[in-house]
């Protein structure tokens, strides 16, 4: 940071280093050791957030990993040498460069480099914040956790989500005030905990004299027998098909000229839309916040012209990382929530929702992440203590996954990687907190 783009021929260093590697096919070497070598070797390499991990997760023994002598650790599946990786290029990207490697879906093919500004802006902003708390590492974190810190940490970070959430509300007041935005659109991937943010976004604007109205897509959801199947014969929820999308519209229509709607409930159980006499009507100071994947997708509102709209883009894009150089994916942090929300509240156990994970992968990336950067604002619901509380949650529901199904690989990887966090009560978590939304206790009703 601060010190502008990279030159061109670091980069082409860099390169030729990574590609010398690929050549020689180094064996990629793990090797179970006493704890207190382990952390010898890491002092040999003055590895302080590798050592700062070790400490705060007393074991007798660790796992060291090795390429040409080099020692690292990683909680994902790994290839047994380094010439299993030929494809990939690099690409300047603001102050770094980005790592193209190849597509999930096609492994002969490169992933593009996309310009991501308003994703790059949030994520750096937040990873800049975590830093200054002390806590960009899980081994900081549980050191926090270890030393009492544990309540303070929920404060802090509960706190900033409340500060965030009132600057983008602020935004929405000022576009109703000086554009006459009425419709307020919410997206984002897969338990990014957009339903709750849109509750807080309602009570925040209503501080600012404004009559919020929420609507769920979730609800517009065909009956399950209706729904699309993606190209692996899947039922494809994330599909903009899976909505019902002309009466959706129509009661859009409906509600901007005023009239009383009946809006659907659509019960996950049973797969079917129900109506429970939920009518809905708007006023004058009323502001119509719909939530949902497709929010963000100009196909979902096709008669609203876009100055009329004020987008809003939410993910949980976790900024804390293993160490100084395994990074944690926010796809795991959002399968961690699915797994606790789903067990408890759609009838779902560990095995259902890790075999429909894949699905809601593809599918996230085909209707989801091209339309984010069409954003007014992004919002990251990640709290940098959650996985310490999900962990709580998620190893019995993980634990139930049987050795003899193909998804039995993925749950142990799972818990593995929850091993490394401390433990945290969620006792003191607040009951408006987004982290409710998937382990209960939220005074909201969903």
């Amino acid at each position: 940071s601060g010190f502008g783009p990279i030159p061109a021929e670091h980069l082409d260093a860099i390169k030729a280093r990574m590609r010398g590697i690929i050549d020689r096919n180094l064996p990629i070497q793990g090797v179970k050791m006493l704890t207190d070598t382990a952390r010898k070797i890491y002092e040999g390499f003055g590895m302080a957030d590798k050592i700062a991990l070790l400490d705060s997760r007393p074991r007798l023994y660790s796992k060291i990993y090795t390429i040409d002598s080099l020692p690292g650790y990683f909680y994902g599946a790994l290839t047994p040498s380094t010439g299993y990786t030929p494809q990939f290029d690099l690409h300047p990207y603001y102050n770094g460069f980005f790592i193209a490697l190849p597509l999930r879906t096609d492994p002969t093919r490169l992933q593009q480099s996309v310009h991501q500004e308003k994703m790059f802006d949030v994520f750096h902003q937040y990873q800049s914040w975590v830093e200054i708390m002390g806590v960009p590492t899980v081994g900081q974190l549980n050191s926090k956790v270890l030393a009492g810190d544990a309540s303070e940490l929920i404060k802090i970070a509960e706190a900033f989500h409340e500060n965030k959430l009132a600057q983008v509300a602020g935004c929405v007041a000022e576009a109703n005030r000086n554009g006459g935005v009425r419709l307020v659109l919410i997206s984002g991937p897969s338990s990014s905990g957009k339903t709750t943010f849109a509750k807080r976004l309602g009570v925040q604007l209503r501080v600012l004299g404004l009559n919020p109205v929420l609507i769920s897509l979730d609800d517009y959801f065909v009956d399950r027998e209706k729904t699309p199947r993606d190209e692996k014969g899947e039922y494809d929820y994330e599909a903009l098909e899976a909505i019902d999308l002309e009466q959706f519209n129509d009661h859009l229509k409906r509600l901007e000229r005023g009239e009383s709607v009946d809006i659907p409930r659509y019960d996950f159980i049973s797969g079917t839309r129900q109506w429970h006499d939920n009518p809905l009507q708007l006023d004058e100071r009323s502001v119509l916040i719909v939530e949902g994947i497709h929010g963000l997708n100009p196909a979902l509102t096709p008669g609203v012209p876009e100055s009329r709209k004020f987008k809003i883009y939410v993910s949980c894009f976790t900024s804390v990382a293993l160490d100084n150089v395994s990074r944690i994916a926010t796809s795991d942090n959002r399968l961690l929530r699915r797994l606790t929300r789903d067990y408890r509240t759609r009838g779902n156990d560990a095995l259902s929702t890790l075999a429909r994970w894949e699905s809601v992968r593809r599918g996230e990336e085909k209707h989801i992440f091209p339309y984010q950067e069409n954003a007014d604002v992004m919002f990251n619901s990640s709290l940098f203590y959650e996985i310490s509380v999900l962990r709580r949650f998620a190893e019995p529901i993980l634990r139930e996954v049987p050795d003899t199904v193909p998804e039995y690989g993925e749950a142990k990887r799972m818990l593995k990687f929850l091993d490394n966090f401390i433990p945290i009560s969620p006792e003191e978590i607040p009951p408006t907190s987004l982290l409710r939304e998937f382990i209960g206790g939220s005074s909201f009703k969903y």
